[in-house]
């Protein structure tokens, strides 16, 4: 076996309730958001207003991007950085399941990234710099 270093700085929160706590979490890395999910589902089940209630009652401001495909396409990435980018965006913060999720990675990547975000996939560049980004899982 060949010698490795493995660095994987998460932290995962689980509990009942702490959906209601998502501001708190999302103030640690800025104060002003780009909340990123699918279609209504989040609107539909009520956590979107447990989300944004929280956030507001810890002062965090917030850009909506939602329209999140199953399979996300490339046009939406780059709609949702130059969103971050326009608004200042701290923090992206992903509601919903994997294409929600899938998509927010690369969001903060491509708005940290001075050129297109395609160019991340095919020419393989590893972003340097990108936006911290909070996960509310809803699988």
């Amino acid at each position: 076996m060949q010698n490795f270093v493995f660095y994987n700085p998460v932290k995962i929160v689980f509990g009942k309730g702490v959906t209601e706590k998502t501001g708190e979490h999302v103030k640690a890395w800025g104060s002003k958001a780009l909340l990123v999910y699918g279609r209504e589902s989040i609107k539909k089940n009520g956590i979107y207003d447990k989300v944004t209630a929280s956030l507001k009652a810890s002062g965090v401001t917030w850009i909506e991007h939602g329209g999140v495909k199953a399979n996300p396409v490339i046009s939406h990435v780059r709609e949702g950085a130059k969103k971050a980018k326009e608004n200042g965006i701290d923090v992206i913060l992903a509601v919903g399941g994997g294409s929600v999720i899938d998509e927010s990675k690369a969001i903060a990547a491509a708005s940290k990234y001075g050129g297109d975000a395609w160019d991340l996939y095919l020419e393989g560049i590893k972003p340097g710099e990108t936006l911290p980004l909070v996960t509310v899982l809803t699988l």
